[in-house]
């Protein structure tokens, strides 16, 4: 059983860029406001989810280890 992530999406830092939903459309969707949010908060680890969060242009997007709190990203420093 692999990793389960928690993903979150900073609303008051989205632009509405839509390259989350290009890049993941089964993991985030843009609302009426052309703000972007996680179709589900919990998710398997996936490389589509994480390169939405890495190509975010105002870094929007954490991601973190469901069980443990632990970023996934932004990496901690």
């Amino acid at each position: 059983m692999g990793d389960r992530w928690q993903v979150e999406v900073d609303r008051g830092v989205c632009i509405g860029s839509g390259l989350c939903v290009n890049t993941a459309p089964s993991a985030f969707r843009l609302d009426t406001a052309r703000q972007s949010h996680p179709v589900a908060s919990a998710v398997d680890a996936d490389e589509d989810v994480l390169a939405a969060a890495e190509g975010c242009p105002v870094e929007a997007i954490a991601i973190a280890l469901r069980d443990s709190g632990e970023p996934v990203f932004p990496p901690e420093d």
